[in-house]
């Protein structure tokens, strides 16, 4: 098999997973955490064998769907912390683009962080905390990467920027499960009182000289 026979199996492989991942997000958005691998083998069409084939298990079709969505979520969060405006501002607006997202798709974020108990136990070595733990890990070093890029926090900086990117991530996180379960208030006002608690040392700190503004 030449070079370009290769490359073209690797698209049209590429194209398949990429159907399948479809498939798989409109069974999610309609069934959420009980979305189930007989469900989306059907959506797609084809046979659990096949869906198997290509993910090799939940977990991996659970990873494939997890990375479709983060790197959604990071672009989206990306464009509000550059966005031209105050810090306060972008603060505001990477908050309220991370709620906005599990506001929008609440399924898909059910079925990454919640899945259905029933589900979890019928797939054996399925376990949401070994794979929702590396997503929150990875927007964690992502946020703390910007923040030691647009921030001087002086001696240290490194270890502090990636200490409140995981901090900030968490708290996103915990405070949008809780506010997406019970409602408790508006967005925009989770969004003003989460903003006013990071308001303290990140609105004292200078941005670094050379670099972009934060």
């Amino acid at each position: 098999m030449n070079t370009s026979q290769q490359s073209d199996q690797r698209s049209a492989a590429e194209r398949r997973r990429a159907e399948l991942l479809e498939a798989a997000d409109r069974v999610v958005m309609r069934e959420g955490p009980g979305a189930s691998m007989n469900a989306i083998a059907a959506e797609a069409g084809i046979t659990k064998p096949i869906l198997y084939r290509h993910f090799g298990d939940k977990g991996g079709l659970y990873r494939a769907l997890a990375i479709r969505h983060t790197d959604a979520l990071l672009e989206a969060l990306r464009a509000a912390l550059d966005a031209p405006a105050g810090r306060r501002e972008r603060v505001e607006s990477t908050l309220d683009t991370y709620l906005a997202a599990i506001e929008a798709h609440p399924q898909v974020y059910r079925f990454l962080m919640h899945p259905a108990e029933e589900e979890a136990g019928r797939d054996q070595g399925f376990d949401v905390g070994q794979h929702s733990a590396p997503l929150l890990r990875r927007l964690g070093e992502e946020l703390g990467r910007v923040i030691d890029e647009r921030v001087d926090l002086g001696p240290g900086s490194d270890e502090l920027a990636r200490v409140w990117g995981h901090g900030i991530v968490g708290m996103m996180h915990a405070a949008g499960d809780w506010w997406l379960r019970d409602r408790p208030c508006p967005r925009a006002q989770l969004v003003k009182h989460l903003a006013d608690l990071l308001w303290g040392r990140l609105a004292a700190a200078g941005d670094r000289l050379g670099g972009p503004a934060f």
